[in-house]
């Protein structure tokens, strides 16, 4: 009871005494310290446990009782001084309290005093500056009155100036004095609702009107719409009088250059009718000839007479482009059938030239539509979609010169599609053509490799990319750039799909095609033949021509997968934005990685076809008997030739595409290795000695593989860290079976454990294997199982793992119980 009694007030003490967080913290920063005593979070449990660690340092417990006394008395204390020094401090805290509130009074009082001073200098400001403002209104209500008389003495002046100069056709002084007028009468836009400024502004619109309708009967006067141009040189009154146009409504100006424009285009009309035969495309360059001279006649002629921001010369030239654009279509629209691919390159070419052309020459300033798209950026040159395109504008059917305008017009050229436009609806001839183009290309190549046949081994051909490919992409680049020159549209994506059907021809027909056929049977050879010394030239399933082939075929399938990929990319920047999302060549480059791996699957079950007898041959051997350990066994030898003969030349022929000769290696020994084991298993029963044998020809094996990527070669490189660990980790595990096997089956108990120690397998079938390997019987195989499956739960199954002893640690409830003990020892030794 006293104890439960001694609980309960030290639980009510600790609610007391309990701090809010912000109180202990501001403890703390005032009075630091390092004590355990002091800390908010004290714990008397685990603080007697520090004191007392073990149980032998309850010898001195009386010391630390006296010490924990005297703390306590000092303590003690320290709270009477304290306690005795606050007697005064109300007394002192009240009286400096009143003074602080008199000093506050006197203050108060002294900012009012200052607040009625600063109000009476402010009224006196206001008194001082009055007559001033008002000054500063007058005068400048008088400045806006002397301005607004003088702006409308000259509005009048200006006004009866203009009417008599138009009347006399003096458009040069009408010209500056119509643009002050116009600028003057801005300044009574306010001011309309008084009769004369209204009035003076109906007189300047009249007169406006007026010179506008002059102006016009003037031009259509010198320019008949029906005649000819009138003979001479222009005259100065129609000079000034586009400097007036500048000043009038919009359409004036508009009206002349219309009328002009028509007037001096009127005979290429009649020139280029549909039905001369000038007007057919094979003649086209006479109509961008006749332009040419017209605009020198022009320039010689009339040059002076428009205003240069006009820009006659370059409208002139728009508007023959929208007239030749018109008539083209509608001549291509009756004569379709007449179109040929060479007929209508050739417009193309000479079409595009003139566009070229008129950048040179004009800035593009009076077309509606600005500047297309922002200029590529020219990746590095590692394929034919990857060159410099840098050249001239010229384009002809020679692939030199094919290569030079590699830019696309759109983004340089304002004036690119504004004639060739009328083209895009008739390129499908120039897809048609491409389409049969590359059939027969492809019929080419295809003709070509069964006459020359595979590559030849020990030459420069062997494994290199098959001459076609290169052929192939120069093509496409070849037509990608002479269509993107044609139009960036739809044609485009015609293009784009002739590209992606001979993509998939090329790989089925060029590459798929000509991959060797393989032979799943291994007639012919015996166990006794395997064991001979001259097996070799037997296995051999591919001759060294036809790896070569398959290497060269798998180059050449990883330059398409590239080079396709930068087709895509360079399609994308030659086309319309709208239709990039269109332009998908996923498909192609996956075919081309079909090849790749169907490729590196040729080469791997070659040289795995090449080792089954040899593995054949181990599992037939009899183990049993072998009496004792030799060297390496003859289908060891037999595999290692097989690997020898066939990787240094797949690793030579595959020197370019070093990634794909490593994954023919991790690909081959995840295969082997595999098969290895499962033979491994078919080896029963193993006698000691046969198992110890068949150790030392797995050693072998793993050493060879280790070593495969670099084997026969002169040059000798580490092998990837992954296909290390592959072989490590599998050849291991055939190691650890064998080992297992030599293990003795008794005790059974012990045979079990090792067994799980050391496969870390829990399948009871690589159990029973492993039995039928030591060629136990099958009573001693059932109990050896039953034993395996009540041992499985419990030993660990990681490799690493092993039987050990640990001390458990004491539990929750057993620590509890320790430290209740030692309380209630130390309550009664303090009693």
């Amino acid at each position: 009871m006293m104890e439960d009694e001694e609980l309960e007030f030290v639980e009510d003490l600790e609610a007391i005494l309990h701090l809010t967080p912000e109180v202990q913290l501001a403890i703390e920063q005032v009075f630091p310290s390092q004590d355990p005593l002091d800390r908010a979070d004290f714990n008397a449990v685990e603080y007697i446990n520090t004191l007392f660690p073990t149980e032998q340092s309850l010898a001195n417990i009386d010391e630390v009782v006296n010490n924990i006394r005297f703390k306590i008395r000092r303590l003690d204390d320290n709270i009477r001084t304290v306690v005795r020094g606050q007697t005064n401090v109300g007394q002192d805290g009240r009286q400096a309290l009143e003074e602080a509130q008199k000093a506050i009074q006197q203050l108060f009082g002294k900012i009012k005093d200052i607040k009625d001073k600063a109000e009476k200098s402010e009224q006196m400001v206001k008194e001082i500056t009055r007559d001033i403002k008002q000054l500063d209104h007058a005068k400048r209500h008088l400045t806006t009155s002397i301005t607004t008389l003088n702006h409308l003495h000259m509005l009048a002046g200006g006004v009866d100036s203009l009417e008599a100069m138009t009347r006399k056709r003096q458009y040069g002084e009408v010209a500056n004095l119509l643009q002050g007028v116009v600028n003057v009468l801005e300044h009574f836009q306010k001011y309309m609702g008084i009769p004369q400024i209204r009035q003076l502004s109906e007189r300047v619109k009249a007169a406006q009107s007026e010179l506008g309708t002059q102006i016009l009967a003037d031009f259509e006067e010198t320019f008949p719409a029906q005649g000819s141009k009138k003979s001479g040189g222009p005259s100065i009154v129609l000079r000034d009088a586009c400097l007036v146009a500048n000043v009038l409504d919009p359409r004036i100006k508009q009206e002349i250059i219309k009328k002009f424009i028509r007037q001096h285009l009127s005979e290429y009309l009649v020139l280029f009718q549909e039905n001369q035969d000038v007007a057919w495309l094979d003649k086209i360059d006479r109509r961008y000839a006749w332009i040419k001279r017209q605009l020198v006649d022009y320039e010689e002629k009339y040059g002076r007479m428009f205003p240069e921001e006009w820009c006659m010369t370059e409208r002139i030239a728009v508007e023959f482009c929208h007239i030749t654009r018109t008539e083209l279509a509608k001549l291509m629209r009756a004569r379709a059938r007449e179109i040929e691919v060479k007929l209508l390159l050739f417009a193309i070419q000479r079409t595009t030239n003139f566009e070229g052309l008129l950048a040179k020459r004009f800035s593009g300033c009076t077309l509606n539509n600005g500047p297309g798209k922002k200029p590529e950026t020219p990746l590095e040159p590692t394929n034919p979609f990857l060159e410099d395109e840098s050249g001239e504008d010229n384009v002809s059917e020679k692939d030199e010169d094919l290569d030079r305008p590699k830019k696309p017009k759109a983004p340089d050229n304002p004036f690119h599609g504004i004639v060739s436009k009328c083209f895009e609806p008739h390129l499908y001839v120039y897809i048609e053509s491409q389409d049969k183009n590359l059939g027969e290309l492809i019929d080419r190549f295809v003709a070509d490799f069964r006459a020359q046949g595979p590559p030849k081994s020990g030459t420069d051909e062997g494994g290199a990319v098959l001459p076609s490919c290169a052929d192939l992409f120069v093509y496409y680049k070849k037509c990608m750039v002479q269509c993107s020159q044609l139009s960036t549209g739809e044609p485009m994506i015609a293009l784009t799909t002739i590209f992606q059907k001979y993509l998939r021809e090329y790989a089925w027909k060029i590459l798929s095609g000509n991959l060797p056929k393989t032979s799943t049977s291994s007639g012919g050879l015996t166990i006794s033949s395997l064991l001979k010394e001259k097996e070799g030239s037997e296995v051999t399933k591919f001759t060294m021509e036809e790896l070569c082939l398959i290497c060269s075929i798998l180059s050449t399938a990883e330059y398409c997968l590239a080079t396709t990929q930068q087709l895509e990319e360079k399609l994308k920047e030659k086309v319309d934005k709208p239709l990039m999302e269109r332009i998908n060549l996923t498909g192609e480059m996956d075919t081309f990685s079909t090849v790749i791996s169907n490729s590196i699957q040729l080469l791997v079950q070659d040289l795995d076809a090449a080792c089954d007898p040899a593995l054949t041959a181990m599992s037939k051997m009899p183990w049993q008997s072998v009496e004792h350990v030799g060297d390496q066994s003859p289908y060891v030898t037999s595999v290692i030739m097989h690997i020898k003969q066939n990787v240094p030349i797949i690793r030579d022929n595959l020197a370019s595409t070093r990634k794909y000769f490593t994954q023919f290696c991790i690909k081959f020994t995840n295969s082997f290795i595999p098969k290895f084991i499962n033979h491994l298993f078919r080896c029963k029963p193993i006698s000691m000695v046969g198992a110890e044998q068949l150790l030392l020809d797995t050693h072998s094996l793993k050493t060879v593989l280790l070593d495969l990527p670099s084997i026969g070669s002169q040059v000798v490189r580490k092998a990837p860290a992954s296909y290390t660990k592959i072989v490590v980790k599998g050849m291991t595990r055939a190691e650890m079976i064998l080992k297992v096997v030599m293990a003795p089956h008794e005790p059974s108990v012990v045979f079990v454990d090792n067994y799980i120690k050391l496969l870390a397998d829990s399948n009871p079938e690589t159990f029973q294997k492993i039995l039928d390997m030591k060629g136990l019987k099958r009573s001693e195989q059932s109990t050896m199982l039953e034993l395996f499956r009540q041992r499985l739960p419990n030993p660990p199954s990681g490799p690493d793992a092993g039987p050990s002893l640990s001390f458990s640690a004491p539990t929750p409830e057993q620590e509890s119980s320790r430290i209740r003990k030692l309380e209630k020892l130390i309550k009664k030794r303090i009693q």
